[in-house]
């Protein structure tokens, strides 16, 4: 028996199409009813707009740090402390000092009522007293800084450094967040934003939870940047939205204009 060379490519051209068929029919992606011929798709991130590196504004030892990684904290909460015996040392001198130009301030003004010094003298005294003011109120900043408390509700991320070190100036110390207060962050093409209204919704679909949120459109970014032509996108999220932490990334879908 001979075969013509002709059908035989058809042949494998006929089963080569029917297998690409196949393959793409059991692609999960075009399964997906958020993934359409008549939508635009962009990635992006979840932030939260309350989230901090606090940072030390003082050189010192700390002394306690209550807050592990990931546990969660209130308003005004201690989170870190610091050992505060020189600084609170200083600051009752400064206030002894303090006290003792009140009384020579209050000693002089009686005797300059009965002409036994003169104004000049009660002019000093209350130099003295207004720059033991000052002093005391310089030591009194720097036992508030003994203790760093929380400036929001949130959680610890990341201790940046930990109880019994001596720390300088300006060292970091904790990150936190704040996970009620996220938004989404896109970056989006520049053609978009003739299209583009606060208020509009669009769909995004976190990858770690793969649940469909509609988010609205918050505020749009100051400028495009000139090298990817990409403008930021910040939505806001549904209220009451639980279950998901900064950091977490998805996909965002946008009706394609008309």
């Amino acid at each position: 028996m001979r075969f013509n060379p002709k059908w035989t490519c058809a042949v494998l051209s006929l089963l080569s199409a029917m297998t690409l068929a196949d393959d793409f029919s059991n692609d999960p992606l075009l399964d997906s009813p958020a993934v359409t011929s008549t939508e635009r798709a962009v990635r992006g991130v979840l932030r939260a707009r309350d989230q901090a590196m606090l940072s030390s504004e003082l050189a010192g030892r700390i002394v306690e740090m209550p807050y592990a990684d990931g546990q969660d904290f209130k308003k005004d909460q201690v989170l870190v402390r610091f050992d505060c015996s020189a600084y609170q040392a200083q600051l009752n001198a400064a206030q002894a000092a303090a006290r003792a130009s009140r009384e020579e301030l209050s000693h002089k003004k009686q005797l300059a009522a009965l002409n036994s010094v003169g104004r000049f003298e009660v002019a000093l005294a209350e130099a003295r007293q207004a720059q033991a003011l000052a002093e005391a109120q310089v030591y009194q900043v720097q036992v508030k800084r003994c203790s760093v408390a929380a400036p929001f509700d949130g959680r610890v991320v990341q201790r940046k450094a930990q109880p019994h070190e001596s720390v300088a100036s300006g060292a970091p110390l904790l990150e936190i967040v704040d996970n009620r207060t996220l938004e989404v962050h896109l970056l989006v093409p520049s053609s978009w934003l003739g299209r583009l209204q606060t208020g509009e919704h669009f769909a995004f679909i976190p990858d770690e939870t793969g649940q469909s949120l509609q988010v609205e459109v918050k505020r749009l970014g100051a400028r495009i940047d000139e090298g990817s032509q990409t403008l930021l996108l910040i939505g806001s999220l549904p209220a009451e939205t639980t279950g998901l932490l900064a950091g977490m990334s998805g996909s965002a879908h946008f009706a394609a204009a008309p």
